[in-house]
């Protein structure tokens, strides 16, 4: 006898729900739950979406459902409606969205019952906390720290507990056993947490500015849907305006939970630290959590259940946050909301900062965005007035002002013959020399890693590929190793030109690794630390080289992007950019916004702590109207230009756009692909108001041995390129000769 029948949605490309028998012994079916089922030859994890007394499936091709995770609550129906909607909106399966948006651990069924177990915690009591400090022996370091941890937290978990002291669980029975703490089982997802202290008052932070103080009123009288553009410049206090807002929150609704968006996993120790100094008074210590790809798969899993459950208030992470279950989120914040790291580029290629503006609104809750430069689709959605622009225009310390921005030519620096240090003027050099000598610190921009993009023979012109991409193997003099950054190939530096023999081999243009050794020689004496992927690999080693920055014992720092947004440095009082002129001839149309952003973001490094901040830019175009923009922190002025810029040349956001991309074992295979593609559209109705481009490779065409193309389509109305992309895939689904493809919606990289 059979309870019913449930429709399943498994992690699988074809968007369809499968029906399996629910068995009469597990308990009631309801949406949200998560099952183990039968797939093929395995059993496979799968998200309960629809339940039903009857099934359109043919009785004997029906299969059991094997096993329900009925310990871990359904998700809502308001997480399966925003599952949905990304699914619809990204042109995926449902099942590609919600399975993927779990974690890892809760996608194996082996890993159920030791996750949901209920917690077993022991209590101090008062007894306890006099008796304990004399009852231990002085030698028994393991049991001190077991009964430290206990009067420090008040209470401990027995998983907890065992991780001090291999022998927790005898020894706390036989402190129970004399009266010096209580044991409670609680069941999972007893609860939320509730507050530390009742009635306690969260940390005051410093004094708002009259800017700040208007931002945090307009955020806190919000009630319903409230889209927020938080534009305010580098230094500005905006992580204060968050801070404040989520206090108000907090205590306006105790139950309530917040999600705080940022763009980097490192980024994510410092905004952390500070959301749990404001509020160690009224948050237990579970309430803050994380969400990003670089925790351990338990300890990720743990904080997602503690989010899902109502016992964390707080969570923190990177985009992949947007999809957790947060049964009462009541505010969203997405810092940094231009950076292009909330734009997922694999798999389903959602933005994260889209999909927390469309969760905002479908949970009728307050959104802010926060940035000092923000995406030019966020800006005009400000000018049309669908956003709420607030303003800080100034920095929040009050001796604190924005930094001097200087440009140095290097066209004039060659021209009178001055010095130069492997890419490093003779200005920023003596900059750098004088920062030194009055202790102040330097930090030195080079967004490319690696010690040189390219190893040649000037001889015969021999320059050293990837033999499975159609790129170049940047040096890596430290490894002694070349290594593809598309595929990660990897070999050794040849002793000589492999075509003609030449020995002279020698590597051409700068990386990181390249300007820190140069800076060794160029500014004697000085602490260098370079931070970018290479010497970030290992986990917890870039959270401990910023340690390192802020606590004085770097004199000049070398590094990426990382190092551009975000942190706040207060003894910084020089930044030196190089090599940006690059992104000037990009054919991406996005190249000139990101440039002005990533100048803008690092640029406010210097000078944040009262300090004289000064900015050089090394450039061989000194008069390009980017440069001048940025001279001058106008950053309205520059968006209202490239504003006008993309309306005329029809460019998003006044257009929206798609890719398919084809990927096959031949170019011309991926290129035939696109074309029948491309043919196929003109069946389709809604396509009449959708542009069609011609099929192209893409820039780097071939990554891993595998060739790639993309064809562009793109129409003025957001719906008719919807409905043209959702007729248009069974007919993609039908074509064969490519090993993959995929459709991208609201493409960053073209």
């Amino acid at each position: 006898m059979t309870a019913g029948f449930v429709r399943v949605a498994l992690d699988h490309p074809l968007p369809v729900l499968y029906d399996y028998r629910y068995p009469a012994s597990a308990p009631a079916p309801q949406p949200g739950m998560l099952v183990r089922v039968p797939f093929g030859r395995r059993d496979v994890v799968g998200l309960v979406c629809e339940v039903d007394s009857h099934s359109d499936v043919p009785a004997d091709k029906l299969r059991d459902v094997s096993a329900v995770c009925a310990a871990c609550p359904p998700l809502s129906g308001q997480w399966l409606e925003l599952a949905a909607f990304a699914a619809d909106y990204y042109q995926r399966g449902l099942g590609e969205v919600a399975l993927p948006g779990l974690p890892q651990a809760l996608r194996d069924p082996s890993r159920w019952n030791r996750l949901l177990a209920p917690e077993e915690r022991y209590r101090l009591l008062p007894a306890g906390r006099e008796a304990l400090p004399e009852a231990l022996p002085a030698r028994a370091q393991a049991l001190r720290r077991l009964a430290e941890a206990l009067a420090e937290t008040g209470e401990l978990d027995l998983a907890d507990a065992k991780a001090l002291h291999p022998k927790a669980a005898p020894t706390l029975e036989s402190w129970r056993e004399a009266g010096w703490v209580e044991y409670e089982r609680v069941e999972f997802g007893a609860g939320p947490v509730a507050a530390k202290c009742a009635g306690a008052e969260t940390v005051q932070g410093p004094t708002l500015s009259d800017e700040q103080a208007a931002a945090v009123d307009a955020i806190q009288a919000a009630r319903s849907f409230a889209p927020f553009l938080l534009h305010g410049v580098t230094g500005s206090g905006k992580t204060e305006v968050y801070l404040r807002a989520l206090a108000a929150l907090l205590e306006r609704e105790p139950d309530a939970q917040a999600l705080v968006l940022v763009p980097e996993i490192n980024l994510t120790p410092q905004f952390e630290a500070a959301f749990r100094t404001r509020f160690a008074a009224t948050l237990a210590d579970d309430a803050i959590v994380t969400l990003h790809s670089g925790l351990a798969e338990g300890e990720r899993a743990r904080n997602w259940l503690a989010a899902h459950t109502g016992r964390a208030r707080i969570v923190l992470g990177t985009r992949l946050a947007v999809l957790a279950s947060l049964p009462r989120l009541a505010m969203l914040v997405v810092d940094e909301e231009h950076d292009p790291a909330y734009k997922q580029q694999e798999g389903l290629r959602y933005s994260a900062r889209d999909l927390a503006v469309w969760r905002a609104k479908q949970l009728g809750v307050p959104v802010v965005l926060g940035s000092a430069t923000p995406s030019l689709e966020s800006w005009w959605q400000a000018e049309q007035g669908r956003y709420t622009r607030l303003t800080l225009s100034r920095r929040a310390i009050a001796d604190a002002v924005l930094p001097a921005i200087r440009l140095i030519d290097l066209e004039e620096e060659r021209r009178r013959g001055r010095a130069s240090f492997e890419g490093l003027s003779g200005p920023l050099v003596a900059a750098m020399k004088a920062r030194l000598e009055r202790g102040e610190q330097s930090l030195v921009f080079l967004n490319r890693r690696g010690y040189a993009p390219v190893l040649s023979c000037d001889a015969c012109g021999w320059v050293a590929g990837c033999p499975r991409c159609s790129a170049y193997v940047v040096l890596h003099k430290p490894e002694r190793a070349l290594r593809c950054h598309h595929c990660g190939w990897e070999s050794r530096i040849p002793r000589s030109c492999p075509d003609c023999g030449n020995v002279d081999i020698a590597p051409m243009g700068r990386g990181t690794q390249r300007i820190e050794e140069a800076l060794a020689s160029a500014v004697p004496g000085a602490r260098v630390l370079r931070i970018d992927a290479d010497s970030t690999r290992r986990k917890g080693s870039a959270q401990a080289l910023f340690s390192d920055v802020h606590a004085g014992d770097v004199d000049i720092l070398v590094g990426t992007q990382m190092i551009a947004k975000g942190h706040d440095f207060q003894r910084v009082s020089l930044v030196g950019v190089i090599n940006a002129d690059n992104a000037l001839f990009s054919h991406d149309f996005r190249a000139s916004e990101r440039l002005f952003s990533q100048l803008m973001q690092v640029s406010g490094r210097a000078g944040r702590a009262g300090l004289p901040g000064e900015v050089l830019v090394q450039t061989r175009y000194p008069r390009h109207a980017l440069y001048h923009a940025l001279a001058r922190h106008d950053y309205v002025g520059f968006a209202n230009t490239q504003l006008t810029e993309r309306r005329d040349a029809h460019l998003p956001p006044f257009v929206y756009q798609a890719l398919l991309r084809a990927e096959g074992r031949t170019l011309e295979a991926a290129l035939e692909f696109l074309s029948q593609a491309a043919h196929a559209l003109t069946a389709i109705p809604a396509s009449e108001r959708v542009t069609v481009y011609d099929a192209v490779p893409l820039t780097i065409v071939k990554v891993m041995n595998v060739h790639r193309a993309q064809l562009l389509v793109e129409s003025q109305s957001r719906a008719a390129l919807q409905a043209t992309l959702r007729a248009w895939q069974p007919a993609l689904r039908a074509l064969r000769g490519v090993l993959r493809w995929n459709v991208e919606v609201d493409p960053l990289d073209i």
